[in-house]
C-alpha cells in the first residue's frame, strides 16, 4: 500500500524531540515486536534502565539511535531529519565523489554495486532519492528503475540516472520510465547537489 509523503514526514516527526521511550515506543520506532526490544534489553544488545521501584524499563534517545543503526533499521521513524541517499554505482570513485559531496548532518549516504544490492538496500534504507549508474556490472541501471517503480511502496522515492555513456534519445526515455532526472559523468559535485535539493522539495 502506497503511503504518501505528507503522511510520511508526519510520522517522520512524531517522537522528534523525545529523549527517553518505553519499550513499546521504541519496538513501534523499530518496527519489531515489543517482546523482541525486551529481549534486546534483557540481553545487553539494546541498553537503558529500569524505572526505580518497578520493572518497567526504558531506553535512552542517544542509545536507541546505536541500536537502530547497528542493526541498519532506517531512523526516519525516529524523527530523524536526515535524507536518504542511495548511491548504486561500481566506480569507487564516483561514490566518494558522492559522499563528499553530502557529508554533514543533512544527509545519510549508503551505497550499492550492483543492481542486486541496490534491491536489497533499497527495501531496507528506504531512500529519499537513488543515484543510479546506468551501466551496472550485473543488470543494466534501467531494470533495477523499472522494479522501484512497479513498487508502490518507493513512489515517493526519487530517481536520478548517472551516466558518461548514455546518448540523448536514451535520456530521454530513461526519464518517460520513471526517472526524475539525469546527470552526466563527469559532473561538478555542487550541480549534483542542486538536482538533488530541486528534487526533495517537489
Amino acid at each position: 500500500m502506497a503511503v504518501d509523503r505528507s503522511q510520511q514526514q508526519s510520522e517522520r516527526g512524531k517522537w522528534t524531540g523525545k529523549q527517553v521511550f518505553t519499550t513499546g515506543e521504541a519496538a513501534d520506532i523499530c518496527k519489531v515486536s515489543q517482546q523482541t526490544i525486551i529481549r534486546c534489553f534483557d540481553s545487553g544488545r539494546l541498553n537503558g534502565f529500569r524505572v526505580p521501584g518497578s520493572r518497567f524499563r526504558r531506553i535512552p534517545r542517544l542509545e536507541l539511535v546505536r541500536f537502530m543503526r547497528m542493526n541498519e533499521i532506517p531512523l526516519d521513524s525516529l524523527g530523524d531529519d536526515r535524507r536518504r541517499i542511495l548511491v548504486v554505482d561500481d566506480d569507487p570513485q564516483i561514490i566518494a565523489l558522492v559522499e563528499d559531496c553530502l557529508k554533514g548532518e543533512r544527509f545519510e549516504v549508503r551505497s550499492a554495486a550492483t543492481g542486486y544490492d541496490a534491491g536489497i538496500l533499497t527495501e531496507q534504507f528506504r531512500p529519499d532519492i537513488i543515484l543510479l549508474d546506468y551501466m551496472l556490472p550485473d543488470i543494466n541501471g534501467s531494470v533495477v528503475c523499472d522494479r522501484i517503480r512497479g513498487n508502490l511502496e518507493y513512489t515517493g522515492t526519487r530517481i536520478i540516472f548517472v551516466s558518461g555513456v548514455a546518448d540523448d534519445e536514451e535520456v530521454q526515455r530513461l526519464l518517460k520510465s520513471g526517472a526524475d532526472a539525469f546527470v552526466r559523468k563527469p559532473f561538478r559535485a555542487d550541480d549534483l547537489l542542486r538536482t538533488i535539493e530541486r528534487l526533495l522539495e517537489t
